[in-house]
């Protein structure tokens, strides 16, 4: 943190061998951790924690009141709704304490994909890019790219476009006009099709 092109607020802490992109805000009562990394432009809200060894891409946006805790990843322009919480040990036991990254397990959150406000991730899952976790959703098996999942636990009610519009039967953006297709990960964008 040699460069100071970023904004930490006077009550937050941002710990030595942090690393903190260019044009990231760090907001009130927020703690970022030695050996985390928060990629450029990303905003992270009041009372956040950010672990040791969390990958933070850019122009992610972190709400109020969000722990991200050691094995979540989060790709670009990443949404994280306020109060909404990643796990990072299945089984946790206070009595045989699990500390150590030989026991978190890995949480990768794709590109673009948006955490609704107290939503739960349990661990071990991965969040496809431009999916859309519901509000309240509890997640507990891994999210094709641009599902949108509700409910505890979350299944999947339609598809969402990368601008965040809900697909119609034929995977067509009403909005935007993106056309998608059915891939093993969940879908992709046709791009030849936004051309023509």
């Amino acid at each position: 943190m040699s460069e100071k092109n970023f904004f930490v607020h006077e009550s937050a802490f941002a710990d030595d061998g942090c690393q903190i992109g260019e044009g990231s805000r760090i907001w009130h009562f927020s703690h970022i951790s030695s050996g985390c990394r928060i990629g450029k432009g990303c905003t992270l809200g009041q009372n956040v924690f950010v672990a040791p060894g969390v990958e933070i891409g850019d122009h992610c946006k972190i709400q109020n009141n969000v722990s991200i805790y050691e094995g979540v990843e989060l790709g670009d322009y990443v949404f994280c709704g306020p109060s909404m919480v990643f796990t990072n040990v299945p089984r946790p036991r206070c009595k045989y304490p699990q500390r150590g990254s030989e026991f978190y397990v890995r949480t990768p959150v794709g590109e673009g994909a948006s955490i609704g406000a107290n939503a739960t991730i349990v661990c071990g899952h991965s969040i496809g890019a431009h999916a859309f976790i519901a509000a309240g959703s509890v997640v507990t098996k891994d999210v094709p790219a641009h599902a949108i999942m509700m409910g505890s636990p979350a299944r999947q009610h339609g598809w969402a476009c990368e601008c965040g519009e809900t697909l119609d039967e034929a995977l067509h953006c009403p909005k935007c006009g993106r056309q998608y297709t059915h891939t093993p990960q969940g879908l992709k964008e046709e791009k030849n099709h936004a051309e023509n």
